[in-house]
């Protein structure tokens, strides 16, 4: 059953939701891509209720959380890792497995950089990871603000519908358009239940404002390659999904990550684009299965890449 929840940081309130018992920690965390939020993903979710405690969280000018946001202060996603470990903090001190999509999946690698003792496993389905020379591009202030400007996807936003008469037509515009067109049923519907906000003056608006949307797409003073070579020292299990076309993330990632974490599950998922866990749900689903399993003890751990080929092999040709 799903439920709702509320976390009071310092500068305000995070909102969330929750699967499976209540009264145990949560056991996975999931965090979600950009101009989106984590109702989102509630049908990936909600199964894994049947066996655990997981959750998922709005991030900082997304669905319900109520936090500051101003675009022109937005330089990096450190931002967004600060307020994710206060959470973690307050709802499973003792750390979980962290999961995320695209921006949410980077944000879950710059977590368990800077506080690995959160972080029990780690799901990166399509994270957001540029070439370390693009890193260092955008660490330099002028050339930063004009790449950032040429990003398609910021250009994308804020030139995107904001208000909309009812719900219907909001779907109705969106479904099989743009970032929808390869969206199982019923994530849209799910997007659109926390993606709108009542307003005055028309019925609904989009909850994540596309200024703020635009200004996280440019928005990458980050360090995740710096927060990945930290967890060479770590040994909880790693799981990254690529998409096979129209991936976020760097080509040669396979090799980079295996550089110094032979051990990481890191592979292609076919017929997937960056959109991966509305188009192959069971995938990200049953990794996120397989680490908290791992983590509460209940397999060893050492073939959990093989469990996500199997996966993987499994889910071509499913309906969900």
């Amino acid at each position: 059953m799903l439920r709702r929840f509320r976390v009071e940081l310092d500068s305000g309130e995070v909102a969330g939701i929750s699967f499976g018992e209540p009264t145990q920690p949560t056991q996975a965390l999931f965090l979600h891509a950009n101009g989106f939020n984590a109702m989102t993903y509630q049908s990936i979710l909600q199964p894994l209720g049947n066996m655990w405690h997981v959750s998922a969280i709005d991030l900082r000018g997304h669905g319900r959380t109520r936090l500051e946001t101003d675009p022109k202060k937005l330089k990096s996603w450190n931002v967004f890792r600060d307020d994710v470990i206060q959470v973690i903090e307050k709802i499973a001190p003792e750390g979980l497995v962290l999961a995320g999509h695209s921006m949410g999946a980077t944000i879950a690698m710059l977590v368990a950089g800077k506080r690995p003792d959160l972080v029990k496993g780690i799901v990166l389905a399509d994270p957001v990871i540029l070439s370390p020379l693009s890193y260092m591009a955008f660490h330099i202030p002028l050339l930063s603000s004009l790449i950032g400007s040429q990003i398609p996807q910021a250009k994308g936003s804020l030139k995107r519908r904001v208000d909309f008469s009812s719900s219907d037509e909001a779907e109705s515009n969106l479904a099989g358009r743009g970032a929808f067109k390869t969206w199982r049923t019923p994530f849209l519907i799910d997007y659109l239940s926390d993606g709108l906000v009542p307003t005055d003056g028309v019925a609904c608006r989009l909850a994540c404002d596309p200024a703020w949307e635009a200004a996280c797409f440019k928005s990458q003073r980050n360090r995740p390659w710096s927060a990945l070579h930290s967890m060479k020292k770590q040994r909880y299990p790693f799981i990254l999904l690529q998409a096979e076309k129209n991936s976020t993330s760097i080509s040669d990632i396979d090799e980079r990550i295996h550089a110094f974490r032979p051990d990481a599950a890191v592979t292609r998922v076919p017929g997937t684009t960056h959109f991966l866990p509305m188009e192959r749900p069971y995938v990200l689903r049953d990794a996120i299965k397989i680490l908290v399993e791992t983590a509460a003890g209940l397999n060893d751990g050492t073939d959990y890449l093989g469990a996500v080929k199997r996966t993987i092999n499994a889910s071509i040709g499913q309906i969900y």
